[in-house]
């Protein structure tokens, strides 16, 4: 056994759980030293197994619920406490969105030293169930039986999914018949560890306006056996397939997708909407995956962007334009930089569908072009940055404080780095107005969130 502090590893402790990690896992102490409970809620007292002695810290197994929480609920999820996909079906609605506020809370303060800014409450769904319209599914083999679903937490151990609560029902429709179609026909399943085996991941994807269906199937090869066949028992089973496309990824690797497509039905496009402006989405497109919340989270933009028509605005990390075009309804001039041509190419295009004459996309890093558009005389009223996980790249926070527009809309999936942008911008002379969480991702532990940044002597 391993000791540290007195705690005892596989020993078993009552402690009371005073707080939550971002990554949802409750935190208590024994005798003064931290114990992370995956599965725990902050105000329970619970049994637990210490499983992990370090340094400074434990890790606990939960045993017990001793006092529950008023949040706590039985999951819904079969496979919850081995899949890694939704960290806070233990908890009811209201309690996670209470939660991913405390969430940006605390890395504003923490990382952002912003203690005095307005959060609202986080803004959440009517039905936080089956909203995702898009999958990307591992195809795997286990004692003989094809697997697809998801990996466990931290592995890449298989999980296989049989009903997905947060996924659109049809998806499961289309996963059953592909299980089948690979029984039948024998297709080859890619191993990992030999590089060999044809067909890699599902990917799935939906318009829920249009209710357009994509299936995308990324194999190790340059064909797929059985094409037509595999063509008709889509068609017959999944009504509003629009489109099928391989993608070719023959490189022994954990990254998903290769670089080429394929297409064998169809143009290769589904179509969609966020309110009432149309987006062609390709296989490898980025579109939010939740369309019901990502007309909220637009609206907020748009109500912090405070647009009257005469306004140039530039969208850093435009992606296929969906800000953009939001935003270019009441925009002067909108400018979308953004460094992945593909995208580009899908943002020009959504332009065209809406007719928005007032939007120009530009490729390349926002960090390089935009300095060009300042140098071309192109003043911004507003900035969005709507960045990776990992925020936005210093070198463009410095443009668009030298820039100085009146106004900067940040949009983030990822608290700590919103907080650590957000330091610097208020020491290059803006203010943070307001923060509003949106949950974009029920169930689990991800939030985005917009806020609305001004300059301080404005």
């Amino acid at each position: 056994m391993s000791k540290n502090n007195g705690i005892m590893k596989n020993q078993d402790y009552i402690i009371e759980i005073t707080g939550q990690t971002h990554e949802g896992m409750g935190v208590g102490k024994i005798d003064d030293f931290a114990v992370f409970v995956a599965g725990a809620i902050a105000g329970e007292e619970v049994k637990v197994k210490v499983v992990k002695v370090l340094k400074n810290y434990s890790y606990g197994k939960l045993l017990e619920v001793i006092t529950g929480s008023p949040n706590r609920r039985d999951p819904l999820c079969n496979v919850i406490r081995r899949c890694g996909g939704c960290q806070l079906q233990h908890m009811n609605y209201e309690g996670q969105l209470n939660f991913k506020k405390q969430v940006v809370k605390d890395a504003l303060e923490r990382i952002g030293g912003l203690k005095d800014v307005i959060i609202h409450d986080t803004l959440g769904m009517k039905y936080p169930w089956h909203y995702r319209n898009k999958s990307q599914l591992p195809v795997g083999i286990s004692e003989k039986e094809i697997q697809i679903g998801f990996y466990a937490k931290r592995s890449h151990e298989m999980i296989d999914i049989d009903n997905c609560l947060i996924q659109d029902k049809i998806f499961q429709t289309a996963i059953n018949i592909m299980k089948q179609f690979i029984k039948d026909y024998k297709i080859s399943i890619y191993d990992e560890n030999t590089g060999i085996g044809l067909i890699r991941h599902i990917i799935l994807r939906k318009g829920f306006k249009t209710e357009e269906i994509m299936v995308g199937i990324v194999i190790n090869g340059d064909g797929f056996p059985y094409a037509g066949e595999l063509i008709e028992v889509l068609k017959q089973g999944i009504c509003g397939l629009k489109t099928i496309v391989l993608n070719i990824n023959k490189k022994k690797t954990n990254v998903i997708y290769g670089l080429k497509n394929k297409i064998i039905y169809g143009d290769g496009f589904i179509y969609d909407y966020i309110g009432d402006v149309k987006f062609r989405i390709s296989l490898l497109s980025f579109f939010q995956v939740n369309p019901i919340q990502t007309k909220v989270l637009y609206d907020k933009v748009m109500e912090y962007a405070g647009l009257t028509g005469k306004e140039t605005v530039i969208d850093a990390y435009c992606g296929i334009g969906t800000i953009s075009l939001f935003l270019s309804r009441k925009a002067k001039k909108v400018y979308g930089v953004e460094v992945v041509e593909e995208a580009v190419v899908d943002a020009k295009e959504n332009a065209r569908l809406n007719g928005a004459d007032n939007a120009e996309f530009i490729l390349g890093e926002a960090e390089i072009e935009i300095p060009k558009l300042y140098e071309r005389g192109v003043k911004a009223d507003v900035i969005i940055v709507d960045p990776p996980r990992k925020g936005c790249d210093i070198r463009l926070l410095g443009v668009i404080a030298k820039m100085a527009p009146k106004k900067i809309i940040y949009v983030s999936c990822n608290p700590s780095t919103l907080a650590r942008d957000l330091k610097y911008l208020v020491s290059e002379g803006y203010g943070v107005k307001e923060v509003q969480p949106v949950d974009l991702f029920a169930q689990t532990v991800h939030v985005e969130v917009t806020c609305k940044l001004t300059k301080v002597d404005n």
